[in-house]
């Protein structure tokens, strides 16, 4: 991890109101090219929230720069093409659709010639399908680009959900709740996937990632970074193995320290 500071996303004292209620309380953290960057804490510590203030669907105060830029004033989309993308809890698919139609969707862009091209039948046929065997590549799923997103089991679905965020390009990718509903070994899998995303899939650096799970042991057996949330307040920002022994991450979140992952 030796890119400068200033690449990839920081966050500086963002802070997150709805009302009376503090749902983030001047968080800062920072994700560099290349690394996996885990956020945990219980339920309703904040941590959805802090990704939708990150991604422009949430008001927020403080600071959000993405390569040294801010990009809080910026609207969702425009964050989006300045490479910053997310995953979605209930992130489902168009089942009656292929996975290329799928991430096709996601990377199209918008605006009137789009429309234009839809209403008169104008579009490539081939249009942005370099974009998508690219995005498929990369999650490993090259094969089952023109399978039905139905059929898939439930692991590729959630590869896909990660495609279709790296589809067009992303400098930090945000994947919330990515594992949810997997088995031990369909985590661990798709924990050596996040690796090798972050990792460029042994081409170089890849694209920064900040994961959340409640898999602690994906997350303390994949991330280099694990921050922790705790009423919307970071109390904690460290590595796993710091995480699984300090006494303040213990006592909010795991309850007893964690054994280390042999993911």
């Amino acid at each position: 991890m030796s890119d400068p500071a200033g690449r990839g996303l920081e966050t500086r004292s963002l802070t997150v109101r709805y009302g009376g209620l503090v749902a983030n309380s001047e968080v800062s953290i920072s994700v560099r090219p290349g690394q996996v960057v885990g956020l945990i804490g219980p339920n309703g510590a904040g941590k959805t929230t802090f990704v939708d203030a990150v991604t422009g669907f949430t008001r927020c105060e403080g600071e959000i720069l993405l390569d040294g830029v801010r990009i809080d004033a910026l609207a969702p989309h425009l964050r989006r093409g300045s490479g910053l993308s997310r995953t979605w809890q209930s992130g489902e698919l168009f089942g009656n659709l292929s996975v290329a139609e799928n991430l096709l969707a996601a990377a199209r862009k918008s605006g009137w010639a789009t429309v234009v091209r839809d209403l008169f039948g104008r579009r490539r046929a081939g249009a942005g399908r370099d974009v998508v065997d690219s995005a498929l590549a990369v999650v490993g799923l090259e094969d089952v680009a023109d399978t039905l997103a139905r059929d898939l089991t439930l692991g590729q679905q959630k590869l896909v959900g990660v495609a279709r965020a790296l589809a067009g390009g992303c400098e930090v990718l945000l994947l919330d709740e990515p594992a949810a509903g997997l088995d031990s070994m369909e985590s661990q899998a798709f924990a050596a996937r996040v690796r090798s995303i972050a990792e460029g899939n042994g081409s170089g650096q890849g694209p920064g990632i900040l994961l959340i799970d409640h898999d602690m042991s994906l997350v303390l057996g994949v991330c280099d970074v694990v921050n922790v949330l705790e009423f919307g307040k970071l109390i904690f920002s460290g590595t796993p193995a710091e995480a699984r022994t300090d006494p303040t991450v213990v006592a909010a979140y795991l309850g007893a320290p964690v054994e280390a992952s042999h993911a």
